[in-house]
């Protein structure tokens, strides 16, 4: 197979650019592109530091394109023109109301999806852009309100607020809890363990029993945690439920708890926003999800009003 040695400019900034060019604003292409103006400012700089010069001319009402610029927006142009025309488009709904919320695979699926409508119908009415991925997006400078995360703490550069821990315990299908049985918590070592990316949880709750755990050739990993709690259900190992991030979910119907001790997982869920002001319709939103998930008047108000 022939792979293509041509190198591209970052993608992400060419819609940026080209409504740009168009508009002559970075005022008028952020409320267009429904960002920031300053993420717009980022995306533009990122795309002239890749060329090496500038695009733009700012000027005192909007900017105009430098020679350099107008090459490429004869390019871009015609490139995003062939692309449209070939494609069947996704719009993307825009306006104040919007917001854009980016959350990890396995709490969109299993805490987030149950509640989005309700989050969406409150009173006023938001519409909620979710883009669902296992990184850490970048807020500042793709223009997201919020992201909902899993890990050990705050993160430089975002307001952040935990949302719920977990206690875990351990499940199984029921053909492989009969097999399990009752006793000693070593007996779980005679059978496969399935984690996701991080098995910090099974070696806490190990720990916890004061047995020494790490991963082993028959232990199983599957990078989402909707695929651990399959293949449990399935009966190719023993899983831990995360409560609350389980309950109610058809994977709880289709395993049986295997033991009765729980373990406060490590890692825990977090909402964070940009340091920015935030939007008014965002902060509907994280006042909707801080109330779901539990988190306290208090601690609600300080995420959003903190500027720090």
């Amino acid at each position: 197979m022939a792979h293509s040695s041509i190198t591209l400019p970052p993608l992400d900034t060419l819609r940026a650019f080209d409504t740009a060019a168009r508009t002559g604003s970075f005022s008028a292409t952020a409320e267009a592109l429904n960002l920031t103006h300053g993420a717009v400012s980022r995306q533009i700089a990122k795309l002239e530091h890749w060329f090496g010069h500038r695009l733009f001319a700012r000027q005192a009402r909007g900017v105009a394109l430098t020679p350099e610029g107008q090459r490429l927006f004869l390019r871009t142009s015609e490139a995003l023109s062939i692309i449209a025309d070939g494609s069947d488009r996704w719009v993307e709904a825009r306006g104040t109301a919007v917001v854009r919320l980016t959350s990890i695979p396995s709490i969109s699926g299993l805490w987030l999806m149950q509640r989005l409508a309700g989050f969406e119908s409150g009173d006023p009415p938001l519409r909620i852009e979710l883009t669902v991925e296992h990184r850490h997006a970048d807020l500042e400078a793709e223009g997201g309100d919020l992201a909902i995360r899993c890990g050990r703490g705050r993160i430089p550069n975002r307001v952040s607020v935990q949302l719920f821990e977990e206690m875990c315990y351990p499940i199984a299908s029921p053909a492989l809890t009969e097999r399990i049985g009752s006793g000693p918590p070593e007996r779980l070592l005679d059978f496969p363990l399935i984690h996701d990316s991080d098995a910090s949880a099974w070696r806490a709750w190990f720990a916890g029993q004061n047995i020494d755990y790490k991963p082993r050739p028959q232990d199983r990993r599957f990078e989402d945690y909707n695929l651990v709690l399959d293949a449990a259900a399935h009966g190719l190992g023993i899983a831990l439920a995360r409560p609350p991030l389980t309950e109610g979910s058809h994977h709880q119907r289709r395993t049986v708890q295997v033991d009765s001790h729980r373990v406060k997982n490590p890692v825990s869920y977090w909402l964070d926003r940009p340091m920015r002001k935030p939007r008014p319709a965002a902060m509907i939103l994280a006042r909707r999800i801080m109330a779901a998930a539990g988190v306290s008047d208090k601690i609600t108000e300080n995420f959003v009003t903190s500027e720090a």
